[in-house]
């Protein structure tokens, strides 16, 4: 079975910048965080022409990089992505705040445990203000394990 993560991650930022995308869906994913999933639709819909990925990315559109730079001036946003199958792959991470990165680009790839500060995801959300309880992490605190694709957590 598989996992498939594409999105951005926020607080109330995420919630006043997505009424500007009528494409863009949210799924509260608790701790008063926000996960807006880079659907097909949406990706079609804040990508201009052929963009390539930003920052090393495979779903963020550079133009979107920038929006997401500037909602951060309201808060910090996160985007974050994730593909495994049959426990192998790999994830990616970065965090805006104050209108510029402050975490990242982290990638962990395939073959590569994590580092000692945890898995790329997680240390966006823990720079979010996601706190883990005893034996979890930051990714499985938020529930993050609950859909294994992007369009899981529209349904």
């Amino acid at each position: 079975m598989g996992y498939d993560l594409q999105a951005v991650v926020g607080g109330e930022v995420l919630r006043v910048g997505s009424r500007q995308l009528p494409a863009a869906r949210l799924a509260s994913i608790g701790q008063g965080l926000s996960l807006m999933p880079m659907t097909d639709e949406f990706f079609d819909s804040i990508a201009l022409g052929s963009e390539e990925g930003a920052l090393g990315f495979w779903r963020l559109p550079e133009g979107f990089a920038k929006t997401l730079a500037d909602w951060s001036t309201a808060g910090p946003v996160a985007y974050v992505e994730a593909e495994y199958f049959g426990g192998v792959g790999e994830q990616t991470a970065v965090v805006w705040d104050a209108g510029a990165i402050v975490l990242g680009p982290l990638h962990e790839p395939e073959g590569r445990p994590s580092s000692p500060g945890g898995s790329p995801i997680s240390q966006a959300l823990r720079r979010l203000g996601v706190v883990a309880g005893v034996g979890e992490d930051e990714f499985k605190a938020v529930g993050l394990g609950r859909h294994r694709s992007v369009d899981g957590w529209l349904a």
